[in-house]
């Protein structure tokens, strides 16, 4: 059995050890995969650094240290020593949104650029058409001049930067590739003349604006990979009204504290976490936990904040505020989610380690080979720029990250909350799983539905003992017990010596009695003889009904009668197994109840492997023998009771109504408990990785062709720019597509 909570769950076995301290920086200047390996390794040389890990696209670095060793201090000056700005990101701080340049700075630039540029390349466009009107050299100079040194002032610095700490990034191709015609050009004019025919001016001015514009795009496009992070940031209000001394005083959020009581108007965002002690209403919390449609709510229920009040006004005693609310935990596993790598970037960052040095050498001997091949230095000049200026390696830094942030959003704005990127990638290559049976594909509200009691005992007395062996406990099995001594009038009694005995059940004396209440495993270990009640057990069982016995251990141990308990499976449990296994996964049960009972629905689901009578301790070993062939599995739980199996899987799953979210418990925390999100889970993973693998194809294809190409002297360097900034906008687009996934749970 589980209980439903999750508060307590075992820890995923990739999170940090107490001995690190997490730090957050933001990180400025990055330009391409380069340089976020660059950042990394400045931050990884750091004393006391135990990891580092940089996302270019959320431009985050997430480091661990010793504490003690290394500071924020001490993180910052390694990562400006590199050349790139840094600040440390408090705990509670929301990491910013990919910043969209201002149009008065890059898209300003942007527009000034191609203004420049435009009449340099108007000859270009037109000679196919038999056009052949060319500027006056001085003013193609007077021209590109700015562009070179005014707009591409941000490639010099960025280069130099780089080149102080011998190493390359997209910055320093494009500086030299430029330089290079520009200074061409500049050689030709003064050497020649003013004839317009050995003029590269072009070359060099249009490739800034591309390369500008590019950027420009890029950044509006990975912006709206971080939309999700943005719409729950925006669920956050500002202010609350709150109800002390009497009077309803409106207050910033940072002066609301737990125990407040906070009035929430019809149609206003709930402030806080807590429950509601005064009115009824209707509450949709779709944004938050992907409910489809409003919760009823009334006095004691518990609210999220970020939730909508609908149609009456609500008073709600605030039990999480701040940084501690659902909604800021939920933003900051996000963040963290989309902040960290995918397994499959280490692959990226491989090759971005080498990527530029071997560029800049392709180019070198694409201008020697032309250079002494045929005696034109021009021609060689210019092919050795269009190497430089096509091998940009942004895409290759994009692929991966922007691919992550679109789907952990998409998987969020669903009641899908990924862990880190490894969970989301291993998601997609599960083989099996494994379902906790109540509260995961069931309802978890069982009911007490038959009594039977043994010779000489009667009802009354068999619910009024079982209700006081039950008294202290909130196991739902024990709720059901108290509801039905409640609605039958049983006597009030009160227990002795009350012991736990953990997946078993529990024991303690009651008029003067010894008894034991539990599972046929507990009665077999304590010689109960079961047989009086035999057949009513197997009746229950075949019903789908779960079981318990109550046992006078006082002499010599006697069955006094079961308790067969109901819970209805939820209304998507079939179609979410019978998808699963249309997906090619093999389905398991793994539960503590009886055998018959887990049979029972395991037909009415349709799974065909069943594991019953499992002691929590022991699930995690069913979940061992599960991966075994190297089998990859995820187990699907909603309570303390699963911890180990969780923690065992290649992927726990956990499952929660939405309020009380253990957001380290598992792999995967599943806002609402609809066993359809675990295939939804399972598809965004698939998608998500998926277009992982379409980025890098694009980003490899645009350089294994475009490289080779621009050294054969097939490509104009304007044409090769124009190749390079849509590389990476493509990427990013791509990704994006990720945003139209909506799921099939509701």
């Amino acid at each position: 059995m589980s209980t439903p909570t999750l508060a307590l769950q075992a820890q995923p076995k990739h999170e940090a050890t107490n001995a690190a301290v997490p730090l957050r920086l933001q990180i400025e200047g990055m330009t391409c995969a380069s340089c976020a390996t660059r950042v990394e390794k400045a931050l990884a040389r750091v004393p006391g650094v135990l990891e580092a890990s940089v996302n270019l696209a959320t431009e985050i670095a997430d480091v661990r240290v010793t504490p003690g060793r290394a500071d924020a201090a001490q993180l910052a000056a390694a990562v400006e020593k590199a050349g790139y700005g840094a600040h440390v990101l408090a705990e509670d701080d929301a990491a910013p949104a990919v910043a969209v340049p201002a149009w008065s700075s890059a898209g300003g630039a942007v527009v000034v650029a191609a203004l420049l540029s435009a009449p340099l390349l108007l000859p270009m466009l037109l000679a196919p058409f038999g056009g052949h009107v060319m500027l006056d050299g001085r003013w193609q100079w007077l021209l590109a001049t700015p562009v070179q040194f005014g707009l591409g002032a941000r490639f010099y610095r960025a280069a130099w930067s780089a080149l102080r700490a011998r190493t390359g990034n997209m910055d320093l191709l494009v500086a030299i590739g430029t330089s290079a015609a520009y200074g061409l050009s500049v050689y030709e004019l003064f050497a020649h003349g003013s004839d317009p025919a050995h003029l590269y001016f072009e070359a060099s001015a249009v490739v800034i604006t591309l390369v500008l514009l590019g950027k420009w795009l890029e950044a509006r496009a990975k912006r709206q990979t971080t939309s999700a992070i943005r719409a729950l940031q925006a669920l956050r209000p500002e202010r609350a009204i709150v109800r002390r001394d009497g009077r309803e005083l409106e207050l910033p959020m940072a002066a609301v504290v737990v125990g407040d009581e906070v009035v929430v108007r019809p149609g206003e965002r709930i402030a806080v976490d807590g429950s509601v002690v005064e009115g009824e209403s209707e509450v949709d919390a779709s944004l938050v936990t992907g409910e489809s449609l409003p919760v009823a709510v009334a006095a004691g229920a518990h609210v999220t904040g970020g939730s909508v009040n609908g149609s009456g006004p609500l008073v709600v005693r605030a039990t999480a505020v701040g940084a501690e609310s659902t909604l800021a935990r939920i933003v900051r596993l996000v963040e963290s989610a989309q902040a960290k790598k995918a397994p499959i970037q280490r692959l990226v960052d491989r090759v971005s380690a080498v990527f530029v040095p071997v560029v800049i050498g392709v180019a070198f001997i694409t201008l020697l080979g032309w250079g002494f091949g045929d005696g034109d230095w021009q021609r060689a000049i210019l092919d050795a720029v269009a190497v430089l200026v096509i091998a940009c390696p942004c895409a290759l830094g994009l692929a991966t990250p922007t691919a992550i942030m679109a789907g952990t959003g998409a998987a969020a704005r669903r009641g899908i909350l990924v862990q880190d990127a490894e969970a989301l990638e291993l998601a997609r290559s599960l083989d099996v799983v494994a379902f906790d049976k109540t509260g995961t594909l069931t309802e978890g509200r069982p009911s007490l539905v038959r009594v039977e009691a043994a010779a000489a005992t009667s009802r009354a007395d068999l619910l009024a003992w079982a209700a006081a062996l039950q008294s202290r406990s909130e196991h739902l099995l024990a709720r059901a017990v108290r509801d039905a001594a409640a609605s039958e009038s049983a006597r009030s009694l009160s227990p002795g010596d009350l012991r736990t005995l953990p997946g078993r059940g529990v024991a303690g004396s009651v008029d003067g009695r010894a008894l034991l209440l539990g599972n046929a495993r507990l009665m077999r270990e304590e010689g109960v003889d079961l047989t009086p009640l035999a057949a009513a057990s197997a009746a229950a069982e075949r019903e789908g009904r779960s079981v318990s016995w109550l046992a006078d251990v006082s002499a010599a141990p006697r069955l006094l009668g079961l308790f067969a308990f109901g819970d209805a499976p939820k209304a998507s449990a079939a179609s979410a197994v019978r998808r699963l296994g249309d997906a090619g996964l093999r389905i398991v049960l793994v539960t503590g109840d009886n055998a018959g009972s887990a049979r029972a629905l395991a037909a009415q689901l349709g799974i065909g492997e069943v594991h019953a009578d499992v002691l929590p301790a022991d699930k995690a070993a069913v979940v061992e023998a599960l991966k075994a062939g190297g089998r990859r599995v995820a187990m699907v739980g909603d309570g303390i009771n699963d911890a180990p199996a969780l923690a065992a899987a290649d992927i726990g799953m956990a499952m929660s109504s939405g309020t009380d979210v253990a957001m380290h418990a598992a792999g995967i925390t599943l806002m609402r408990g609809d066993p359809m999100l675990v295939a939804d889970a399972i598809e965004i993973s698939r998608r998500t990785v998926a277009k992982i693998r379409q980025n890098l194809f694009w980003a490899f294809a645009y350089n294994v062709v475009g490289i080779p190409l621009a050294a054969l002297g097939l490509l104009n360097p304007v044409i090769a720019g124009a190749a390079m900034a849509a590389s990476s906008v493509s990427v990013v687009a791509n990704s994006l597509l990720l945003r139209r996934w909506h799921g099939a749970s509701r």
